[in-house]
């Protein structure tokens, strides 16, 4: 997608720094890429946070060992 956007000189330089891009383009997509990335995790981490995961009742560790040495 081609767009224009009015982004600040040290923003644009301090993003080509960090994600050390060939070019603006390379370093936008990069850096939004990660911000995605980030935003997904938080995401799936406040989904756990909220309903966290349970175990079956009679689940242990010992019957898990065995059940995969069979």
């Amino acid at each position: 997608m081609k767009i224009t956007a009015l982004i600040p000189n040290e923003l644009v330089s301090d993003v080509k720094d960090l994600t050390n891009g060939k070019n603006i383009t390379d370093a936008l997509v990069k850096a939004l890429s990660d911000w995605v990335s980030i935003q997904k995790i938080r995401r799936l981490n406040k989904d756990v946070d909220d309903s966290p995961l349970k175990f079956q009742d009679g689940f242990d560790a010992n019957s898990v060992r065995e059940t995969n040495q069979k």
